[in-house]
């Protein structure tokens, strides 16, 4: 992970005589070949930078790679790489790696391609020999040769590795993470093996002494498109669960229902994440509407949730979902300016009754009690504050005034922007909290106030957004 400075040396043949050529100089980070691929070095204990026996029992530690989606790829499809190295020990603070990647059938050669992010990491690119090499990255006291995100076409081979601005920045006791991208090759090489080394140093000033290494590997499986994706008849409506209607809104939820949609199944995780800004593409899904990227919740071959960007305009709108088999036809749209609807599922359908979702502060459920087998519920009294969600109330503003857009993790207080109001049993609800949920993407939340009713398991309950009424049905039970 550290090292004095050196000045490597590369003895290149010129016209039959031995020149020296200096090719590159740096503090920190090992040469290319130490994190284990077969003829290569297993870490960098072997050049003798640092001490140590690699995953020695004695250790604690690990070091890992944080998969977008999981231990798969797909032929040409950017993933965003985390790693971690992790040590308990009070007697480690400082954080260094090298990765590669290889195709199983052939450790000799590279398997895609890597990037850096951030200043945090570098890409070290060599010859095949790993006698001629260079580093590229962004920090400008990093010692690099450039900042080119691509390596020359005479060093095939690729590295990425901490920086001194990533190994200074990330210093601290516990853990270490770094980020970048990994490009698979275009086509599929069969399986592909993630090589990892990392180090887990004292937390002073760089030496070799004292280190813990850690060695590990990931095979990943291709997955390969299954064809166009196909948008069906009829197959996108808002969130199915908050009404389900055919139109929706700037900043709603939209399921799309159809085929080859994706060549893999899963949600958005935190690492699909830049900072609190939701991702507009999950393994190569993308889905655009008024010529709008949307952002991209959840993926499957026959489904895909999205949420409507803040700056598409209302009216008829072509939407498209691409898929590393290609990109569907277009569908016809209706984007209003709001498409609102409370949380509202089947099974708090009761005698052919649906009620909302509402909870009270415990996670309880407002439903007569009973109801559901294994949920506890109850009826809410006048007085008591119970919280429903919905999706597609329109914009939203922070406390300065200014509109959150769609794709934003919400963190501060904020407030609707249009005028809203509720109603339980023929009464007008206080709702003194109407805005986006804390620590959600795009969903509404209403803290509302059960007004003085007379007993009724079926209270009705409706709202009004900007003084249009709601277009569903819903009930509420309300007993003293």
């Amino acid at each position: 992970m550290l090292r004095a400075r050196k000045l490597f040396l590369a003895k290149v043949a010129t016209a039959g005589v031995a020149v020296p050529i200096l090719l590159w100089a740096h503090e920190y980070g090992p040469d290319p070949g130490y994190c284990g691929v077969p003829g290569e070095h297993a870490s960098c204990v072997f050049s003798g930078c640092h001490d140590g026996t690699p995953n020695s029992p004695a250790y604690k530690g690990s070091v890992s790679v944080g998969f977008q989606g999981g231990q798969y790829y797909i032929p040409g499809v950017k993933q965003h790489l985390k790693v971690t190295i992790a040590d308990p020990a009070s007697s480690q603070g400082a954080w260094g790696f090298q990765l590669t990647a290889r195709p199983s059938s052939s450790p000799s050669t590279m398997a895609g391609s890597l990037a850096f992010t951030d200043v945090n990491t570098l890409l070290m690119c060599s010859q095949n020999n790993l006698q001629v090499f260079q580093a590229q990255c962004q920090g400008k006291n990093d010692s690099c040769s450039n900042s080119n995100t691509t390596c020359p076409a005479g060093m095939p081979l690729q590295y990425v590795e901490h920086s001194l601005s990533g190994y200074t920045s990330t210093k601290g006791p516990g853990s270490g993470t770094y980020e970048f991208d990994w490009t698979p090759p275009a086509s599929t090489v069969g399986n592909v093996i993630i090589y990892l080394a990392g180090n887990a140093g004292p937390p002073g000033l760089p030496n070799q002494n004292g280190s813990h290494i850690y060695t590990t590997t990931y095979t990943l499986t291709p997955v390969l498109p299954t064809g166009t994706p196909s948008i069906s008849a009829n197959g996108v409506v808002s969130a199915s669960a908050f009404g389900g209607y055919a139109n929706v809104a700037p900043g709603s939820w939209m399921e799309i229902y159809g085929s080859n949609l994706s060549a893999t199944s899963r949600g958005w995780g935190s690492a699909d994440f830049s900072g609190s800004k939701a991702p507009t593409s999950l393994d190569g899904v993308k889905v655009t509407i008024g010529g709008q990227a949307a952002f991209v919740d959840f993926i499957s071959p026959g489904q895909v949730n999205a949420q409507v960007p803040s700056n598409v305009a209302t009216g008829p709108q072509q939407m498209t979902v691409t898929a590393p088999g290609g990109t569907s036809s277009s569908y016809n749209i209706t984007v209003n300016q709001t498409q609102p609807g409370l949380l509202a599922i089947p099974s708090f359908v009761v005698s052919g009754k649906q009620y909302v979702v509402a909870q009270f502060s415990d996670g309880s459920f407002v439903l007569p009690p009973g109801t559901l087998s294994g949920v506890t519920t109850r009826q809410a009294k006048p007085g008591e504050t119970i919280v429903i969600y919905g999706v597609g109330f329109g914009p939203v503003q922070d406390a300065n005034g200014n509109d959150i857009p769609a794709g934003t993790v919400v963190s501060a207080a904020n407030k609707l922007a249009n005028p809203f109001s509720m109603s339980i049993g023929g009464s007008t609800a206080s709702v003194p909290y109407q805005g986006l949920a804390p620590n959600f993407v795009g969903l509404y939340q209403f803290n509302v106030v059960v007004p003085n009713i007379a007993n009724n398991d079926l209270a009705s309950l409706s709202y009004t957004l900007n003084g249009t009424a709601g277009a569903q049905t819903l009930y509420l039970a309300v007993h003293n």
